[in-house]
């Protein structure tokens, strides 16, 4: 029987190309049932579960301190150079300290979030697309004038079959949104040019599909500059950051996304309350 997997996201911050694919090794030998963990890609619009932060990097360890990471669970790899409120290991890394460690972590994060939940307050205490000023001097008019209102229009699924439609249609029920499918390229493009849409899921799994091209079409289009296209990307699928930047892609969600951050994801993307 295979043992029950429960899919845990780890963003890595501050880490070489090196030592980064070394802890994501690390973290995918996990114990056999229970946790599963794996990292995020840097174009990932999913809000990670832990942040695991390098302590010798400044730039990170400031991050580590700003909302709303600062209300994160996070471990740094490394002795922080100055007191910080998270837990430490040191180097050379143990595998098994840090299975232990980060199964400590996820366990208080998830008693946090039943309290959160609890009491009705979010799990996720702040999104933000820029990075909030220590001092700021701004004119509050200022940042008035660079609001924008949410983007009005339907959630579109390229996919091979309309149940992932129906799951996503489920998850935002009661909401003023409609979700729409398609397997054929041409009609989602015909989709986006006739009709508003808001968001694009292309699962790039879809026989027939290319991914970057479709998106590429989609963004060519007059009026879709605020279409936000996103690639659902399986473990097999060879994800290119530069064509998916060339191609106006937003950002990518990890199959298999559980449900939370696939709803987490939809409701940043389209402006919509916690």
């Amino acid at each position: 029987m295979r043992a029950h997997k429960f899919p845990i996201s780890i963003r890595l911050l501050g880490f070489s190309a090196e030592e980064g694919a070394q802890l994501c090794a690390m973290l995918a030998r996990g114990p056999k049932s229970g946790t599963a963990y794996f990292c995020l890609h840097a174009d990932s619009l999913q809000e990670p579960d832990v942040y695991i932060g390098n302590s010798d990097d400044v730039k990170t360890l400031a991050a580590l301190t700003a909302p709303p990471i600062v209300a994160q669970p996070s471990l740094l790899i490394g002795v922080p150079p100055v007191e910080m409120p998270y837990p430490s290991l040191a180097r050379p890394l143990d595998e098994r300290a840090l299975h232990e460690l980060l199964g400590e972590i996820v366990e208080r994060r998830s008693e946090q979030r039943d309290q959160a939940a609890a009491r009705g307050l979010p799990v996720v205490p702040e999104r933000r697309r820029r990075k909030r000023l220590d001092f700021d001097l701004t004119d509050p008019a200022v940042y008035h004038s660079l609001r924008k209102a949410p983007p009005r229009g339907a959630v579109l699924i390229v996919d091979k079959g309309g149940a992932f439609r129906d799951h996503v249609a489920k998850l935002m029920a009661g909401r003023d949104l409609s979700v729409e499918w398609t397997d054929s390229p041409a009609t989602a493009v015909r989709l986006c040019d006739e009709t508003p849409v808001a968001v694009v899921l292309i699962n790039t799994s879809t026989p027939g599909i290319d991914a970057y091209g479709l998106a590429k079409t989609i963004k060519a289009q007059r009026g879709a500059v605020r279409i936000a296209v996103v690639l659902l990307v399986s473990p097999a699928f060879a994800y290119s950051a530069a064509r998916a930047r060339a191609a106006g892609v937003r950002g990518l969600l990890d199959k298999p996304v559980a449900d939370r951050h696939l709803v987490g994801s939809l409701k940043k993307l389209l402006s919509l309350p916690s």
